[in-house]
């Protein structure tokens, strides 16, 4: 997901839920909305448009889309106070927080979230330290799902993902495809994301032909964020719309393409920080201690 901001641009309208409702937090500047994974002002409207109107009604504030390049731009753009609210990943969170000192409002839930170690059902590899001294597929450096989840399942099995395998990384199609021809010996994956978009399209083979040798914990939920210069009556108001619309706000989210990763999502008012602490183990894991750099940028 991400450098240089694109600037102030976006879905504005103001809408007082009735005279009573105009109080200084909706007498307020707009409140500006970031996606890090979501590039350009066109994408950002067609996924999170209809989210944005839906928080716009129901809290009586504007709400404006800003469009970032990139998760550092993200950061940037916090710092600057030039954006209010961000809904970022996990992994992102993390440096997030470190950098900024923006804190979690509400997570976003994403159902069967986890990261697994896949072999071939026939390989003869039963358990993690089977794999000691092979060739184990990652996706992209950084994603949580895709290469900290699944390293750090590696060490929870007791298995030093950097000196006693071989990692690689490519996309979650080609890793698939190597782990077929018998390229490589596993496959470390977001588990949802591969059995519904690769395994269950897979031409060749079955579902059997493939096992799970670790699967690791439900991974921690994507958030929303606030800058901590947004005044906490705003952030409380926030909070209060995804507990009072959240039906609306999940039906919003959902009329974009590439949000089906949440389909059966819950929003989750009381997320904190210390919910994060796999993803700090998971950056220890793979030699960033301080997780303080966006790996794979």
């Amino acid at each position: 997901m991400f450098k240089k901001l694109l600037g102030i641009a976006g879905l504005t309208a103001a809408l007082a839920l009735n005279p009573a409702s105009a109080t200084s937090v909706t007498a307020a500047e707009p409140i500006r909305f970031a996606v890090t994974d979501v590039e350009g002002l066109e994408m950002l409207q067609r996924e999170y448009g209809p989210f944005a109107e839906v928080l716009r009604e129901a809290s009586g504030m504007e709400v404006q889309l800003f469009p970032v390049t990139s998760r550092t731009a993200a950061a940037e753009a916090i710092r600057a106070k030039k954006v209010d609210f961000v809904l970022t990943g996990p992994a992102e969170y993390v440096v997030m927080r470190k950098l900024t000192q923006a804190y979690p409002v509400v997570g976003f839930s994403r159902p069967d979230y986890f990261s697994a170690i896949v072999v071939m059902a026939d390989s003869g590899i039963n358990a993690p330290a089977d794999l000691k001294g092979e060739t184990v597929a990652f996706s992209d450096v950084g994603s949580t799902s895709g290469h900290l989840g699944p390293m750090q399942l590696l060490a929870d099995y007791g298995l030093d993902p950097r000196s006693e395998v071989k990692p690689l990384h490519v996309h979650r199609n080609v890793g698939h495809e190597a782990l077929k021809r018998g390229d490589i010996a596993g496959l470390g994956v977001n588990y949802r994301s591969w059995t519904d978009k690769v395994r269950a399209k897979d031409p060749d083979l079955e579902p059997g032909a493939f096992k799970v040798i670790a699967r690791g914990p439900d991974l921690p939920n994507d958030v929303l964020v606030a800058g901590p210069h947004v005044d906490k009556a705003i952030v409380a108001k926030v909070r209060d719309v995804f507990d009072a619309k959240s039906d609306d706000l999940v039906a919003a989210i959902l009329e974009g393409e590439e949000n089906q990763k949440y389909k059966g999502m819950k929003f989750l008012s009381g997320v904190q920080d210390k919910d994060y602490q796999y993803i700090r183990d998971a950056y220890a894991t793979i030699g960033y201690p301080q997780y303080s750099d966006f790996v794979g940028n």
